[in-house]
């Protein structure tokens, strides 16, 4: 009898030290999932390939005629001597800025026959015509994130598009040659906005649009660029998507209303 109630006073003792354990011992703290922190900077740069076609009404020289262009990407392309595409991005935090700067050479050659002879000049069976061209374009924006949710951001985004146009015509009829060379150029004010939004892990969508001239430089600029992007690793991704940078200017004398539109190609790396 004694035995059995040892033995219960035991078991008793046993469970009341659970219990009080129990509440003294701290609860074992389960591991909780901290999000990385992003980074307060980034930045990428993405040299690009545009397959551009050309549109509309120029005037190569003060007061000249102002003839209307129209060609295709591979017109362009056969008249180009170099071509080259780059847009830069950044951000600090929720502040951001953006980068797109073009610049082309081309020359356009014509030959013309059957030239009527002039009082006073020997004849002239032809003449080589040769129409060199450089287009320098730079838009610079910065702006801020007014929208940031995981896989999607919105910035606002204001800035500068420079342009600078140099034509210089060059004749060369046999005993006669001559070329004259005229450059001019202007800012237009921009306001615009960039839209990312994350399809999958890999596969993103973005869009860059801006709008401006507004009488200051040109009547009117507008430019949008919209790609579908795939990232290979973190620093590396590429883009495919569809360009489009049109201008109307039209000041002392010089016209140049166009319009370019095309596929583009970019290769990114992320800093």
């Amino acid at each position: 009898m004694m035995m059995r109630t040892t033995a219960g006073f035991a078991a008793l003792l046993a469970l009341t030290g659970s219990v009080l354990a129990a509440d003294v011992l701290p609860p074992v703290e389960q591991p909780v999932a901290v999000e990385a922190e992003r980074p307060l900077w980034a930045f990428q740069v993405t040299p690009y390939m545009w397959a551009a076609g050309l549109k509309g009404d120029i005037s190569p020289f003060r007061r000249a005629p102002t003839i209307p262009v129209e060609k295709d990407f591979g017109d362009i392309l056969d008249d180009l001597n170099f071509g080259g595409f780059i847009n830069v991005w950044g951000r600090y935090d929720r502040f951001v800025f953006s980068g797109d700067i073009m610049y082309t050479s081309t020359t356009d050659s014509h030959s013309f026959g059957n030239i009527p002879q002039l009082p006073g000049m020997p004849p002239v069976a032809s003449a080589d015509v040769d129409v060199d061209t450089k287009q320098f374009t730079s838009t610079l924006a910065a702006g801020y994130r007014v929208f940031d949710v995981p896989g999607t951001t919105l910035d606002l985004l204001g800035g500068v598009r420079i342009w600078h146009v140099s034509n210089k015509v060059t004749v060369d009829a046999g005993f006669i040659s001559a070329s004259h060379k005229e450059s001019f150029g202007w800012v237009d004010p921009v306001v615009g906005a960039r839209l990312f939004h994350g399809l999958t892990d890999k596969l993103s969508f973005q869009m860059q649009a801006d709008v401006g001239g507004f009488d200051v430089g040109s009547k009117f600029t507008y430019q949008a660029l919209a790609t579908f992007n795939y990232t290979f690793t973190d620093h590396l991704s590429a883009s495919v998507g569809y360009k489009v940078l049109s201008v109307d200017y039209d000041h002392d004398g010089h016209v140049f209303d166009t319009t370019l539109h095309g596929p583009v190609l970019g290769l990114t790396y992320r800093f």
